[in-house]
């Protein structure tokens, strides 16, 4: 009889070998290295598989605070202000774009053409005291600029407090 508190538990030892013994580790990381395999094969190695299609990842933006404005400045480079759109609507700013590019060259022995594209959009709430009408973007040498002007009540909200001594 087993001692109060305890359970008995009998102890077999099941052969490794033997394809019926349970191994809950073994099958969980059979599982984990599928799950890896499938993720390496599809999304990371899909441009080393398929030369034609490239993936552009969201730009990396700059914002700035000015006494007049919140400036935000992305990086695009190889793109041009026709692939790129800008809006304001319901307190956010988007920025989307689209990159397609198409190089072929001919030769008297060959004959290479290759197409890059991929698209991206970056979204960010426009902060309180933002003129939604004065937004403006500029874009130059692959640099895109927005300038969130402030209006005219954010430009004189800041009020220097007084640090006094306890």
């Amino acid at each position: 009889m087993a001692e109060a508190g305890k359970v008995p538990a009998k102890i077999e030892k099941v052969p490794a070998h033997e394809p019926q013994a349970w191994q809950p580790l073994q099958s969980l990381r059979r599982e984990i290295d599928r799950i890896f395999d499938e993720f390496d094969r599809g999304f990371w190695r899909a441009p080393l598989h398929r030369p034609d299609v490239t993936f552009i990842a969201a730009p990396a933006v700059d914002v700035a605070e000015t006494d007049k404005a919140y400036e935000i400045t992305a990086e695009l480079p190889g793109m041009d202000e026709k692939n790129v759109e800008v809006n304001v609507a319901n307190g956010v700013l988007t920025i989307k774009g689209e990159k397609q590019e198409e190089k072929e060259e001919k030769k008297k022995d060959y004959y290479m053409r290759e197409r890059s594209y991929g698209s991206f959009q970056r979204s960010f709430a426009v902060p309180e005291g933002v003129d939604a009408d004065k937004v403006e973007a500029t874009f130059k040498k692959g640099v895109l600029t927005v300038t969130l002007p402030k209006t005219a009540g954010a430009q004189k909200a800041e009020k220097k407090i007084t640090v006094k001594p306890a």
